[in-house]
């Protein structure tokens, strides 16, 4: 059996309400699994905390191997820049930049190279130089899912990645996301309002009465 990538036990958090509690959640190797539930069940705030960006109030997270909370500050984003690739709705690309130099921040952090294969599945190749601010709001979405794949990481976190695109590219995108954590034995672990693109999962969860249930 694979050592699990993320292996979460009893999480539990609250703001001024109990938000979920005790929840139990595993990720393996080339395995996706989509989280779905209503608006305010706390999927967004179930991500930061399997992604390092949310200490649960209870619970223990073991991300690639690592007890997380006994990991210092420097450790946590070392995690973050070379093995977690977080994708969000909104691209967050640096503005003035075109596309291959928003790229290009990630892979020199990270210490990879530009993959051109990323690019062409993502279909942005044609775009590289481009401005951020002359490409539609789907491209800039792309170029953003590029400059997370291209840092090469070992699990990836999706809050609602295809939100703001269209039907086709959504599927395009979902296919990439998938032939990515197939061929390098990644993780991908998302939340969606899609059932199109939960469907695409290995597995789903909803998020409800404040328990993860399968």
């Amino acid at each position: 059996m694979a050592q699990p990538l993320l292996e979460a036990t009893n999480i539990s958090h609250s703001f001024d309400y109990p938000l979920f509690t005790q929840i139990d959640f595993t990720i393996e190797p080339t395995q996706s699994a989509a989280i779905v539930g209503r608006s305010g069940s706390g999927k967004s705030t179930l991500l930061h905390i399997f992604s390092t960006f949310m200490k649960p109030n209870e619970g223990k997270i073991t991300l690639l191997g690592n007890d997380l909370y006994s990991l210092s500050g420097e450790e946590i984003e070392s995690l973050r820049r070379y093995d977690v690739g977080i994708i969000f709705q909104f691209h967050h690309l640096f503005k003035g930049m075109s596309a291959l130099e928003n790229i290009g921040v990630a892979t020199m952090l990270s210490g990879e190279q530009i993959d051109d294969t990323i690019l062409k599945k993502l279909e942005i190749d044609h775009l590289m130089s481009h401005k951020t601010s002359e490409l539609s709001g789907g491209e800039q979405q792309r170029v953003s899912i590029a400059r997370v794949l291209n840092k090469k990481p070992r699990i990836i976190f999706a809050d609602e990645p295809t939100g703001n695109l269209d039907k086709e590219t959504a599927e395009l995108v979902m296919d990439v996301l998938t032939d990515y954590i197939k061929e390098t034995s990644a993780a991908l672990v998302l939340v969606t309002h899609d059932e199109n693109m939960a469907a695409r999962c290995d597995e789903i969860y909803t998020l409800e009465d404040q328990a993860l249930k399968k």
